[in-house]
């Protein structure tokens, strides 16, 4: 029978796992053609807004395969409830035998978006930041944050959203750890800032061209179908660097997608993160160049965390 590790245990096992080095091996993993990755599993909703994500996969030669279903359903706070939910299945690559199921309403997902912001920035930031912009205030906001803090320490930050007591709620909840400025609007954000990540479902581009200063770093998180848009399209043309997370990906969602169907972008240009990773040629080289990393979350990384879950469990 399969093992059924509940949420309370997932919080405390992940303190033990490396989340960071565990990304960083599956984006090379993955560029590097060791898995085995289909297109995403994908299921929109109108009536309340929502979108459901399944993602599926295998590293070759291991010994699990993983399937992942993750949604965000906008409306759920009117209820008192997290925007994302979610499970984790994990089963044998040998045998398809069941192993666990990781009951993590959504928290795994949002752990390792967050450590896969922080890897970015660590590669493609400025040496050095003058402060953190924070588009968006739910709880990728505050983990993108929280993350980016092993790699790129500032403790200044910008943060804009929608609904202002959405704001004050994130300015009252990490003012004890940060200096923390509310913008009035993404443009007075990013004059500011010089590393910004965007985490919102925005379907209308929220920064643009115009707004983003020489040597900014923007890593964009949030524009995970072929509808969501928080960047500007003529904004990825302005920039030096763009980056996706899966080039296959990007033909079909995302901030690369939008901007390679306005043609503001050639896809010849853009590089893969498991390849940035490994050529520091591919990174930043100077602290003037505008660099865009484009997320739509890929199923190697649900492997990659789902698989140390489930490891150090067992090691109980």
């Amino acid at each position: 029978m399969a093992t059924v590790i509940n949420l309370k245990e997932i919080k405390l096992i992940i303190k033990n796992v490396d989340v960071l080095t565990a990304m960083e091996e599956g984006f090379i993993q993955y560029s590097n053609g060791n898995t085995v990755v289909p297109p995403v599993g994908e299921l929109l909703f109108e009536k309340p807004k929502g979108d459901v994500h399944i993602k599926y996969g295998y590293v070759k030669n291991d010994d699990y395969y993983v399937i992942k279903i993750a949604s965000g359903f906008y409306d759920n706070s009117k209820l008192g409830i997290p925007s994302s939910q979610g499970l984790m299945l994990l089963f044998d690559q040998k045998t398809g035998v069941p192993k666990a199921v990781l009951l993590d309403e959504g928290y795994l997902t949002d752990i390792r978006t967050a450590a896969a912001g922080a890897l970015s920035a660590k590669y493609f930031a400025p040496k050095k930041i003058t402060a953190i912009g924070i588009i968006g205030t739910g709880i990728q906001a505050r983990l993108q944050l929280q993350y980016l803090q092993q790699h790129n320490p500032c403790k200044k930050v910008w943060v804009w959203g929608r609904n202002k007591s959405n704001i004050k709620s994130f300015i009252k909840d990490l003012e004890a750890d940060f200096d923390i400025q509310m913008a009035e609007s993404p443009s007075e954000l990013a004059k500011h800032c010089n590393l910004i990540v965007t985490t919102t479902p925005s379907e209308l581009a929220l920064l643009k061209a115009d707004d983003i200063q020489k040597g900014t770093h923007i890593t964009a998180i949030g524009s995970d179908t072929k509808d969501k848009q928080e960047l500007e399209s003529k904004l990825l043309k302005k920039a030096d660097i763009v980056i996706a997370d899966s080039i296959p990906q990007s033909k079909s969602r995302g901030e690369v997608y939008r901007a390679v169907k306005d043609n503001e972008l050639s896809e010849q240009t853009v590089i893969e993160l498991g390849n940035a990773i490994q050529d520091s040629k591919l990174q930043r080289l100077n602290d003037d160049q505008i660099t865009i990393v484009d997320l739509t979350g890929v199923a190697v990384q649900d492997i990659m965390i789902t698989k140390a879950v489930y490891t150090n469990y067992i090691k109980k």
